[in-house]
C-alpha cells in the first residue's frame, strides 16, 4: 500500500463539497434533488477512498444524513395523510434542516471570500503615475472566462480517468505492486510541461492502467498545485481540465 498522505487546504468539509456539487450541477439550493446529489456525493467520497486519502468522519456522517433524507422522501405516504390537508401543511420537508445549514454556510463562505479579496486589494495598493494598460485588456478578459478549478473538480476528473480505464481495458490477471516515488512523478510532469511549453490535457497524464500509477499521478498533480508550480484551466462546467506550468505563464 502506498505510504503517502496528502492534505489539501481546499477540503473544507462536507458542506463545502455539497455547495460545489450544487454550483456545478446548477441546482436550486432551495429545491435540492436529494437522489441526484446523494449519488454525486457518494462518488466523490468513493474516489477519495480510492486515492487512499484519510476521509474525515464528518464526510461519512453527511453521507449517512443524505441517505437518510433520501429514504424518508421515498417512503410511501399513508392513505389518510393523502387526503388530510392539515397533515400535508404541517408535514416537514426532510431537506429543510440541511438546506438551512447550506444557506448559512454559503453566507459565511461568501463573507470570508469578500474579506480575503479586500485584504488582497489593500496589500496591492500603492501610489504611482497612471499607466496605460489597454493592451492587456483583451488578455485579461480572456483569462477571466476560465473557471476556478478546485480540488473537487480534480476529483471529478479523476473519476473519469478511473471509469475510462475500467471500460477500455480489463483488469490484468496478475498485478505486480511496485512503489512509485511521488517526487519522480512530479519531476516527470514538470519536465513534460517545460518540453512542450504549452498547456496539457489532464487526462493525457494517465498513460498507465495500474491503480498505483493512476493514484500517484493524481497526488503529484495535487502537490504541484499546492506548491504553485502549475496552474489549471477549465473553460466551462464538465469541460476538460488543462495544466499549465507556472514557468510558462511567467515567461509568456
Amino acid at each position: 500500500m502506498l505510504e503517502y498522505q496528502v492534505k489539501i487546504d481546499s477540503f473544507e468539509g462536507p458542506l463545502d463539497l455539497l455547495l460545489h456539487l450544487i454550483n456545478r450541477l446548477e441546482i436550486d439550493i432551495y429545491d435540492i434533488p436529494v437522489a441526484k446529489i446523494t449519488e454525486q456525493y457518494l462518488l466523490y467520497v468513493h474516489t477519495m477512498r480510492e486515492l487512499e486519502l484519510d476521509v474525515a468522519s464528518e464526510y461519512l456522517v453527511m453521507a449517512a444524513t443524505l441517505l437518510s433524507i433520501k429514504s424518508r422522501m421515498l417512503l410511501p405516504k399513508q392513505e389518510e395523510e393523502l387526503f388530510d390537508e392539515d397533515l400535508l401543511e404541517e408535514e416537514e420537508d426532510p431537506r429543510e434542516e440541511l438546506i438551512g445549514k447550506l444557506i448559512e454556510y454559503r453566507k459565511y463562505k461568501n463573507a470570508a471570500q469578500e474579506l480575503k479579496e479586500r485584504e488582497e486589494e489593500r496589500q496591492n495598493a500603492f501610489t504611482k503615475p497612471p499607466s496605460d494598460l489597454s493592451e492587456f485588456a483583451k488578455e485579461s478578459e480572456a483569462k477571466d472566462t476560465n473557471l476556478h478549478v478546485t480540488v473537487y473538480d480534480m476529483l471529478g476528473a479523476f473519476q473519469k480517468v478511473l471509469n475510462r480505464k475500467k471500460i477500455t481495458k480489463p483488469a490484468p490477471s496478475k498485478i505486480t505492486r511496485q512503489e512509485i516515488p511521488i517526487e519522480d512523478k512530479m519531476n516527470e510532469i514538470m519536465n513534460h510541461l517545460r518540453k512542450t511549453k504549452k498547456r496539457t490535457n489532464f487526462m493525457t497524464l494517465f498513460q498507465h492502467d495500474q491503480k498505483e500509477h493512476l493514484v500517484v499521478t493524481f497526488l503529484a498533480v495535487l502537490e504541484l498545485m499546492k506548491s504553485h508550480q502549475i496552474m489549471l484551466e477549465q473553460e466551462g462546467n464538465f469541460e476538460d481540465i488543462y495544466i499549465i506550468g507556472s514557468e510558462t505563464i511567467h515567461d509568456a
